[in-house]
């Protein structure tokens, strides 16, 4: 007798679970204001442009100034790439589904869309733990940083992020199509997927980037210490050690608001036997994507450099000649 699991990740991630099932969206729709639809329709399309023109941005200013070819640069820039395609592959796909219901889909849409959406996802996750990584080295251990962090490591960091992304995405997504005909061992299936996947794509990249800004944070209050001890610069002291604080609290504290509740429902609530609304997944799933709108803020516009690159490519200054080696201030 096939045992019933109301939600999985591989539920959440395809669909497919409830591809002739869920709840029909046009209907609710249909019973709304037009208006109220149509400020969806807006509101979720300008998120869109914002996560595609805040990441772009990242992306050319990190390919054109030559003094952004940095191997953490690098980094930010394989973050960008995978939040440009949420932008601009993920948010349609998810609007589409939202608003017109999987089912007007055959299986291979929910497919499509599971699959982008666990990869692209998981990349972003994965990317944001290895700038943690890079982060680490330069603070804690700045002599040895560049032996350590070359571009040769970065790159092979990036390609595992894209390769463990990629593995993952399919991989449950087959997991997720094979489930129709598991019988007795779909709990089993269910509970390796709500495991597995969750473990590489969030809860382990989560620990180690506290871990790792954690002893950054506590580092960088024993350097300012250190300094504030041998000079009488106190107040300049204070203020670095505070915006190093808040720099980091905004880093964790958006990254967790944005991931925390999707991977804690997917995780924890089949073990409960509920369920959970279709509205409310895709609820949490839209505060997950817009981790994609906010990274370009957080891991960019904190660093001078990165907003001189922003204004010079807005205003166009950069199509009046030749400024890939100009110092950015």
């Amino acid at each position: 007798m096939k045992t019933e699991v109301s939600i999985n990740w591989t539920d959440v991630g395809t669909y497919t679970y409830q591809c002739s099932k869920t709840v029909n969206f046009n209907n609710i729709l249909a019973n709304s204001h037009s208006t109220i639809c149509g400020l969806l329709y807006v509101f979720i399309g300008l998120l869109a442009v914002i996560t595609t023109c805040g990441n772009l941005l990242v992306i050319i200013s990190i390919i054109y100034f030559k003094q952004l070819h940095t191997p953490t640069n690098s980094l930010i820039l394989s973050l960008a790439v995978a939040d440009l395609m949420v932008g601009i592959i993920l948010f349609p796909l998810s609007m589409a589904f939202s608003f017109k219901s999987c089912l007007y889909f055959d299986g291979l849409f929910c497919s499509v869309r599971g699959s982008f959406d666990i990869c692209l996802s998981s990349c972003s996750i994965l990317n944001l733990g290895c700038i943690s990584v890079d982060r680490y080295y330069a603070v804690c251990q700045p002599l040895t940083y560049r032996a350590k962090i070359n571009q040769c490591v970065v790159v092979i960091m990036i390609l595992m992020c894209w390769g463990v992304s990629g593995l993952i995405g399919i991989g449950i997504v087959i997991a997720g199509s094979s489930n129709e005909n598991c019988g007795d061992r779909c709990l089993t299936e269910v509970l390796m997927t709500n495991t597995i996947g969750p473990i590489l794509a969030f809860y382990l990249p989560v620990i180690i980037m506290l871990c790792m800004y954690l002893k950054i944070f506590l580092v960088a209050q024993r350097q300012a210490r250190s300094i504030h001890s041998t000079t009488k610069c106190g107040a300049a002291v204070s203020k670095m050690e505070r915006k190093a604080t808040k720099t980091l609290a905004i880093v964790m504290g958006v990254f967790l608001l944005c991931w925390s509740p999707f991977f804690l429902c997917i995780t924890f609530l089949p073990l409960t036997n509920g369920s959970a609304p279709t509205s409310v997944i895709e609820s949490l799933r839209w505060l997950t994507l817009s981790n994609s709108m906010l990274n370009p803020f957080i891991y960019a516009f904190f660093y001078s450099w990165f907003r001189s690159a922003f204004r010079m490519i807005i205003t166009g200054k950069i199509f009046q000649g030749d400024f890939t080696n100009c110092k950015l201030h």
